[in-house]
């Protein structure tokens, strides 16, 4: 199987302890093959020419290369090749000079045919070249001189020799390939060397064991050698079906990233390398040591995926997401390990990361490389991804906390817009305090323990009432009247918020449709949160339940916050524009803290703008909020708009809001927020000021 986080063919940066090691050994392989090489005399190639043995030999040398046995964890890199038992064998028989020819072609070939980089190909030509000559080197210090044309067979009383010369093989190969791949990787040596080392023991012993017995077979015809073929083949066969029964276990069918199996345990690996090393550190005591190593988790999410599946199919959105695989592996370190969680959503592992600066910088780079232009189906998308950093030991113990606390980093870089953000306990939505919070909230909306209080607001000059905004309370059986800033935040986060909007617009719509009835024809406003903005079936829950209560759209209005109009134009635009279709008035809430510019506030279908009660509360101080006060009713004015102020607590805010020209005033001043049934008794009271000619703001 082709492993998509092999990045090997990337070439090493020059000058880099890697490119040095690739050279260096690329170098000695290859000056070694030459002075191998010049041994062959003339006859010697004439019998490799005219021989079908050493024709036979190189077919199955080239076959055996091109098909590695890949066992249960490992990949086309790191499987055994055949090729291993054909060129010992030759070795024994023809001497090195031979072997070492005939599996410098078979290297060369593959490296052509698999496409492999210049360097990738010339350093396994180097390594091969040295792992064999150290096993020449052993048979030549026992008395061995096989060549073309003076084969060598041997006896039971030379396999001692045999044996040395593969261990001699093994080793000199698995030092040369894993001192590789931990520069590669930018880990131990050692600990490449223990990865699944007994496996490749086991293997080479079977593959090195049997090149004895293809010597005896070449002494007796080369009509036995291709026999040996067939056991090759069953082992083949099984091993593919094993290694492919795991790959689907640990992979992800569409992008064949590592799955969350398998992400868990590279995590766990990560995390035991990791306290191993805190544990090292912390015995020695007196010595300088390197800082411990801490291990990273990131969790990235495509921004606005949705819409490419949504407008153009799950089969461009698949080929988008396979794209974004490719893009993410060649952006991450070596090392690092690239996973699909499900949908638009991928995690990335560091083993090894130096601080959470180090980690950003990673991120930035994975980022970046998604925000290059993508086109397909002849259309160009920009993507943007969302990705929150949790780093082992700062923020989590073990991989469950670790992708936790990751995923509360994205969505806040999510919320934030911000890109990248590292886990902050300050900004933890899931303590356990606010989990067992959700728990209740989710038994309050099937309990009905919500309730809608109601307050009114007023015209300054002559206190006529201009509607009733509906405020949410939950009413908790231990800890009393709750109010939202106590309990949204949670559901905003979660599924819980789509209840909570249902009830609330069910809720008002009923309230309302009684008062209607009753001859008190009020307009009742409720909140929208930027989730409920965010979600297309709003305008359509609305419109249901204007219709079963039947009652006008005017007698409803929906308060939206201008930062979300600011935050999230692009997708509030289109509900806010679908609901003013639909006829609901809208109000502009907490005006004066999104940084609406005039030109995208001339083009909002809002009627009234509620001046933020930060502002409304420090009005009797002498500085800015006055001014900014001010003008804000001068803008609503000019727009014609009504301007209603927030907060309003004393008859001294009432009288300065009422020189400035403010329209409309809501606060404890003139009346807290009131039960429905006491309401109802308020607005009976107040029902001659609503018949009154001036007339409700309808």
């Amino acid at each position: 199987m082709k492993d998509p986080n092999n990045t090997r063919d990337t070439v090493p940066r020059r000058g880099s302890p890697l490119w040095s090691y690739v050279v260096c050994v690329t170098v000695v392989g290859v000056a070694a093959l030459a002075t191998s090489l010049a041994y062959l005399s003339v006859g010697d190639l004439r019998t490799l020419v005219g021989a079908p043995l050493f024709w036979i030999l190189a077919l199955l040398i080239v076959s055996g290369e091109l098909k590695p046995i890949i066992t249960p964890g490992s990949t086309e890199t790191t499987g055994a090749t055949v090729s291993t038992t054909f060129t010992f064998a030759t070795l024994i028989y023809a001497g090195l000079p031979t072997a070492l020819l005939l599996h410098a072609i078979a290297t060369v070939a593959t490296g052509m045919l698999r496409r492999r980089a210049l360097h990738r190909t010339a350093f396994n030509v180097g390594q091969y070249t040295l792992s064999f000559a150290a096993a020449g080197l052993v048979l030549l210090m026992s008395g061995v001189t096989a060549s073309p044309t003076d084969p060598w067979t041997p006896h039971a009383f030379d396999l001692p020799v045999t044996l040395l010369a593969g261990v001699a093989y093994f080793l000199v190969n698995l030092v040369l390939v894993n001192a590789a791949i931990a520069l590669h990787e930018r880990t131990s040596v050692l600990k490449t060397m223990r990865w699944n080392l007994g496996l490749q023991l086991l293997v080479h012993s079977a593959l090195l064991g049997l090149a004895p017995l293809v010597v005896v077979a070449m002494s007796w015809s080369a009509a036995f050698v291709p026999l040996f073929v067939l056991p090759f083949i069953a082992v083949y066969i099984n091993a593919s079906v094993s290694v492919s029964r795991e790959y689907q276990a640990l992979h992800d069918g569409l992008t064949g990233l590592p799955n969350r199996k398998l992400l868990i345990m590279r995590t766990e690996e990560a995390l035991a390398q990791a306290r191993h090393e805190a544990e090292r550190a912390l015995t020695a005591r007196g010595r300088d040591h390197e800082p411990p190593r801490r291990v990273g988790l990131f969790l990235l999410d495509l921004d606005r995926f949705k819409e490419v599946n949504d407008t153009l199919g799950h089969p461009t959105g698949d080929r988008l997401l396979q794209l974004v695989a490719h893009r993410l592996t060649h952006s991450v370190r070596p090392g690092d390990l690239v996973a699909r969680l499900g949908g638009d959503e991928f995690a990335v592992l560091l083993p090894t990361v130096r601080d959470a600066r180090g980690a950003r910088e990673v991120a930035a780079r994975l980022r970046a490389a998604l925000n290059e232009p993508v086109r397909l189906d002849g259309m160009s998308f920009d993507l943007e991804a969302s990705v929150g950093i949790a780093l082992h030991p700062d923020h989590a113990p073990d991989f469950e906390l670790l992708l936790q606390r990751a995923d509360v980093a994205m969505y806040v870089a999510k919320e934030n817009r911000t890109g990248v953000e590292i886990y902050s306990p300050d900004r933890d939505r899931n303590s356990p305090e606010r989990l067992g919070r959700q728990g209740q909230l989710r038994r309050a909306i099937d309990r009905r323990e919500l309730e809608l209080f109601f307050q009114p607001k007023l015209f300054l000059g002559n206190g006529r009432p201009v509607g009733m905004e509906a405020l949410l309370r939950w009413r908790h059986p231990q800890k009393g009247l709750l109010t939202p800033e106590q309990f949204l935040p949670i559901a905003e986060q979660t599924y819980l918020m789509r209840g909570i909007t249902d009830f609330v617009v069910d809720a008002a719509l009923t309230q309302v449709a009684r008062w209607w009835k009753a001859g008190l024809r009020v307009q009742v406003a409720i909140n929208a949160s930027g989730r409920d903005l965010l979600d297309s079936a709003l305008t359509e829950m609305i419109a249901a339940g204007l219709l079963r209560h039947e009652v006008p759209p005017q007698a409803l209005q929906l308060e939206i916050t201008e930062r979300i109009l600011m935050n999230e134009p692009a997708y509030a635009a289109d509900t806010v524009q679908a609901l003013a279709a639909l006829g609901i008035p809208l109000s502009l809430d907490d005006f004066g803290t999104g940084y609406s510019s005039l030109v995208r506030l001339k083009s909002l279908p809002v009627e009234e703008i509620k001046i933020d009660a930060s502002f409304v509360s420090r009005l009797r101080e002498a500085g800015d909020d006055a001014v900014i006060v001010r003008s804000i009713i001068d803008l609503a004015r000019t727009l014609g708009l009504r301007s209603v102020a927030e907060g309003v607590e004393n008859p001294e805010t009432e009288h300065l809001l009422r020189n400035l020209g403010c329209d409309a005033g809501q606060g404890y001043h003139f009346q807290p927020p009131m039960t429905a049934a006491e309401a109802t008794d308020w607005l009976r009271e107040h029902v001659t000021k609503l018949q009154a000619p001036e007339g409700a703001a309808l």
